[in-house]
């Protein structure tokens, strides 16, 4: 198969994959929105920090060095499959230990036992981290699909039982745990690989002198992205932390779904190109352009829109988390950029940079929260806005160096399509507010306001021949 029909195969079924498990976890977390209060989603996303960090120690970037790797065999997987068993088992221990300490550290007893049993699923998913990452270099999205989409529906059905009857923060405990057993038990059975009794020292070196600058900076990450989440934790109540983990998550539902239906393909595809530095530019260029031409209408129509749309989805309780929505909708036309700009690094092998990068980055972070936390939960949303905005041109500045792509051109690349979505979004506001608030539900509101929004954006774009547009067009044709 040529690289070109590999791309669009893997592409294709990711996003069958993602799209899957986006609607069902979209439903699901609207049956438990009515189901639960927020101070009990409060509490898990109070755990978000400590799952994040024991993903990043336990796959501690060798996978993306496998993933990287122009040549790898079975000794390869095994000897990191190993590591990866061995590491979450310690990790796991770790954090039973220190269980107490994080439900003081919180106010909240009840997370002592919570954050035991909870991070089980470190050990579970340990067990298949290495057959799926063989199935993302094959880009043998298809499998991934039949084993993601069963699994949470199994582990969906389960929080939805218990929830029902009345086990409160108990269902989204054991419907994560649910699902990652599930997904272990299909991993084996469909990916057909099991490790050979080998640890072989100079392939983990290999890998680790990767990988450990990735670990490093998927800690870094891990802690600075959840740090709001800690702070409101920390100073607020538990509702507080609901508000702004709901308010982020539905952000992130169009953004995280595009990009990661393209960043699956796109990594693997980058690099098998690597060396081609006029292909390799190319190729992203186009990329970017698509995705920022899906996510930035899409966030800005969702964000103008959002009072509707969180009281028709979630009902009035969840209301307050509104304002912190939309503040973060601008973070999130910026997260694509981020992403692809740093997979550039990682293709050309200089995970070192991208450590020295995560540092700069979080050493911002942590001026802006010092001095934004000062005006309350707004004070650290604008702050983060402005940290995302600086990190842009971080980003850029070094991966434009790798492809001649510097921050300005990707600027000039992307800025006609977010000035365009904001405009849309404006006119769709004012429309919103004077003409069809006061005379029609939510539900309509939502489907005229959207409506509008997409095909002036659509015919605006088609009028001044955008290229993503044309794009898009011609993938649709050929399909």
């Amino acid at each position: 198969m040529s690289l070109k029909k590999q791309a669009l195969s893997g592409m294709f079924w990711s996003s069958m994959q993602l799209f899957g498990t986006q609607i069902i976890s979209f439903g699901v977390s609207l049956i438990l929105a009515r189901l639960l209060l927020p101070a009990e989603f409060g509490l898990i996303a109070m755990l978000s920090i400590f799952m994040g960090l024991g993903n990043a120690l336990i796959n501690s970037g060798l996978s993306s060095s496998l993933i990287r790797a122009k040549e790898v065999d079975d000794e390869d997987y095994s000897t990191v499959f190993y590591f990866n068993l061995v590491g979450s088992i310690i990790i796991y221990l770790i954090i039973y230990i220190v269980a107490p300490l994080i439900a003081k550290f919180y106010s909240q007893s009840l997370l002592t036992i919570i954050v035991r049993v909870y991070c089980l699923t470190f050990i579970i998913s340990a067990f298949s981290a290495i057959q799926n990452t063989r199935l993302t270099r094959m880009m043998d999205f298809k499998t991934q699909m039949k084993v993601t989409v069963p699994s949470l529906v199994i582990g969906s059905v389960v929080g939805i039982a218990m929830a029902y009857n009345g086990y409160g923060v108990w269902s989204l405990v054991f419907s994560g745990i649910t699902q990652a057993l599930a997904a272990t038990i299909q991993l084996w059975y469909y990916a057909k690989w099991i490790p050979l009794w080998v640890f072989n020292k100079k392939k983990f070196r290999s890998h680790f002198h990767y990988g450990v600058k990735l670990m490093f900076s998927g800690i870094l990450d891990t802690v600075f992205t959840n740090a709001y989440t800690i702070i409101i934790g920390k100073f607020f109540v538990p509702a507080q932390v609901a508000f702004y983990n709901r308010a982020d998550a539905l952000q992130m539902l169009p953004v995280g779904t595009i990009s990661s239906i393209i960043t699956k393909v796109s990594y693997p595809l980058f690099s098998s190109i690597q060396d081609d530095d006029v292909r390799l530019k190319s190729v992203y260029k186009k990329i970017m352009q698509m995705v920022i031409f899906l996510v930035a209408p899409t966030l800005i129509l969702m964000a103008v829109l959002a009072e509707p749309l969180f009281r028709f989805l979630l009902t009035a309780k969840w209301l307050p988390a509104v304002p912190y929505f939309q503040i973060l909708c601008f973070n999130g036309i910026l997260y694509p950029i981020h992403s692809y700009n740093l997979q550039i690094l990682n293709v050309k092998g200089r995970s070192d940079l991208f450590l020295k990068l995560e540092i700069v980055k979080k050493i911002i972070m942590v001026l802006v929260i010092f001095v934004s936390f000062h005006y309350g939960i707004y004070g650290l949303l604008y702050g983060s806005v402005v940290t995302s905005l600086l990190a842009f041109f971080i980003n850029t500045h070094f991966s434009g160096k790798f492809l001649n792509y510097p921050a300005w051109e990707q600027i000039k690349d992307l800025l006609p399509t977010i000035v365009l979505s904001i405009l849309i979004g404006a006119v769709v506001y004012s429309f919103d507010k004077i003409l069809i608030s006061d005379l029609f539900h939510d539900f309509s509101r939502l489907l005229l306001g959207g409506a509008i929004g997409v095909i002036l954006f659509l015919t605006v774009a088609y009028l001044f021949k955008m290229s993503s547009l044309t794009e898009l067009i011609t993938i649709i044709k050929r399909k």
